[in-house]
């Protein structure tokens, strides 16, 4: 196991390294080609998608989740619950003041209400051709995408840009792996591996 975490950690830096290295114009042009490209599944009315803020040079989720919202999408933002617990997912609308929260990620206040998404895009350092992800190592997604799958269907997409990409993530029983992976070169859809 530990071999696991030192490898990942080694993977983690290399295509974080990767990821810093794209230039800014690289990195927003990136964001808006994914959210050009049609969206792999089907938006009806009322659909729960969570996001994320992005947090340094990770890929820019908000133009997608613009889109999915004029589509009829509903919206939703991870918070903290606290270390070893699946995040609470909270709604969340395009204007809504933000709090900071842990490491000075922008969240929903604790007063908006917690739902259950039906598709959550997951931020990620690393990704492989399994539909395995390398996060930032205190396991928050894994968590949330295990408690969720346990009591719906859910869909999980990791955004990354294609520089992210590795050839293989050490994944341990604890990984969840990703329906899809979306970049600014391709959709990858992991459902029929």
């Amino acid at each position: 196991m530990s071999d696991s975490i030192s490898l990942k950690a080694e993977l983690r830096a290399k295509a974080l390294a990767r990821r810093d290295a794209l230039p800014a114009d690289m990195r927003a042009d990136a964001a808006e080609t994914i959210a050009a490209r049609a969206f792999p599944l089907n938006i009806a009315e009322g659909t729960i998608i969570a996001g994320y803020m992005p947090m340094k040079t990770e890929i820019n989720p908000l133009p997608l989740m613009r889109k999915l919202s004029y589509a009829g999408g509903q919206l939703a933002l991870p918070a903290i619950a606290g270390r070893g617990q699946p995040l609470i997912m909270r709604a969340y609308a395009f204007g809504d003041e933000l709090a900071r929260g842990q490491w000075g990620i922008r969240e929903p206040k604790p007063e908006a209400a917690q739902v259950e998404p039906d598709i959550l895009i997951v931020p990620l350092a690393a990704f492989d051709r399994t539909g395995h992800r390398i996060g930032y190592g205190a396991g928050y997604y894994d968590l949330t995408i295990h408690a969720l799958r346990a009591k719906k269907n859910i869909t999980a997409i990791g955004l990354a840009f294609a520089a992210q990409e590795i050839l293989q993530v050490p994944a341990t029983t604890r990984d969840e792996a990703l329906d899809f992976v979306l970049t600014e070169r391709e959709v990858i859809d992991f459902r029929g591996l």
